[in-house]
């Protein structure tokens, strides 16, 4: 088949792809929208692509205009070259503007009966990219939903969570969310308890990381123990990797602030983490299930639940070498907190039997972080008269012991 030459100018700058919606931004130059729209609200860019001069304003409908004539000469070349295989690209529907959305909200908010039609709607204007997603944030959609959500009714909770979950990348709107929508936090818990759904229960916990990230350190003070209680229940129920991973990172952002280890602590979280250990071997989770752990392990209450645990301190010891420096790191660390601060005789007896000793022995003698050997020789050096001379240590290993 005779080779097809494509006009330079049906061609988009950014992809040199065919174009099947052009449009011409505020410097004349024409781009392809899908990918001018990715330039510009996917990769947050705001300047021309070519000229890289800075575009007039944030909002998509002044940036953006379609370019009829250009499309046309496009599909009358599609149309004269058909007999080559070249489809005609079909005419796009014009993009939802912003006066569309905020007529969709307020039918939304005076017609109950309408509500769920209009979530489906606003779904799917969110599901159709980027420039649609900054257009629903600025109609006001967030606040919307977010009240939805306080609302905790059935017909509409799910749907509203998803798409608050497909609007989470505005950090902007968040922080706002969370200050102005003080409760917002409180009625997502209650999302994670009373709904049985997994998808809409890993979609709220997403969110809950997301608005989280945005809240200032009062905020995070003074989260409750419910919280906690949910997220544990979240891991525990292994609902996604996706769901544990934005849960352990949730645990890790909170618990430094006030009382909040003892509120995870309290809601269960060291045993679950144990368990995980326990039957995961994925390296960046455990690297964060050990993360969260040495947090935990700061306190008291938080050593006295891994301690009870009939595994928690072997699988700790476990995952020293196996996993990652990070990992090994954490998990000298907790050893360390545990040595110091609740080294029992049964506990010290407890490290020798199942192998913590002379796993701390072989972090000495193999190739890894300086921190991480010295503190596991401060381990050792700091119980060596009831360790050192122990017969659970095998021989090979006796030669790296630290002397006191």
């Amino acid at each position: 088949m005779e080779e097809i030459e494509i006009p330079s100018h049906f061609l988009c700058p950014i992809s040199l792809q065919l174009m099947r919606d052009p449009v011409t931004v505020s410097t004349g130059i024409t781009y392809d929208r899908e990918n001018i729209e990715n330039w510009l609200f996917l990769c947050k860019n705001d300047t021309c692509p070519v000229t890289k001069q800075p575009l007039n304003d944030t909002m998509a409908d002044f940036l953006i205009t379609p370019n009829h004539n250009l499309r046309r000469l496009i599909q009358a070349w599609c149309t004269l070259n058909a007999s080559h295989g070249i489809e005609r690209i079909p005419t796009p529907k014009p993009p939802v503007d912003r006066p569309q959305i905020v007529k969709l909200l307020n039918e939304a908010k005076n017609f109950p009966s309408s509500q769920t039609k209009c979530l489906q709607r606003l779904k799917f204007i969110a599901s159709q990219g980027e420039r649609n997603k900054k257009c629903l944030e600025s109609a006001g959609a967030i606040e919307f939903l977010a009240s939805l959500v306080k609302k905790n009714d059935s017909t509409t909770l799910e749907t509203a969570v998803e798409i608050l979950f497909h609007l989470k990348n505005s950090e902007t709107h968040l922080k706002n969310l969370i200050t102005n929508e003080s409760e917002i936090v409180d009625s997502l818990v209650m999302v994670l308890r009373s709904c049985e759904n997994y998808q809409s229960r890993a979609y709220t916990t997403v969110l809950l990381k997301s608005i989280l990230d945005s809240a200032d350190p009062v905020q995070l003070i003074t989260v409750k123990t419910e919280l906690f209680i949910e997220v544990v229940n979240v891991l525990r129920d292994q609902i996604s990797q996706q769901a544990s991973k934005a849960a352990l990172k949730l645990l890790i952002e909170l618990c430094p602030w006030g009382r909040n280890r003892i509120k995870a602590v309290e809601g269960g979280a060291v045993s679950v983490l144990v368990e995980l250990l326990l039957n995961s071997s994925e390296k960046r989770f455990c690297e964060l299930a050990l993360v969260a752990l040495d947090q935990l392990c700061g306190c008291a209450e938080g050593r006295a639940e891994l301690l009870k645990h009939g595994a928690g301190v072997a699988v700790v010891s476990k995952k020293i070498l196996r996993v990652s420096h990070v990992a090994s790191e954490r998990a000298v660390r907790i050893l360390s907190s545990v040595c110091r601060f609740s080294a029992t005789s049964r506990v010290l007896q407890e490290m020798l039997v199942v192998g913590v000793v002379a796993k701390l022995c072989l972090v000495l003698q193999v190739d890894g972080s300086l921190k991480t050997k010295e503190r596991a020789r401060e381990i050792l050096k700091l119980h060596s008269r009831v360790w050192k001379n122990s017969n659970c240590i095998p021989t090979h290993l006796l030669s790296s012991y630290p002397s006191s």
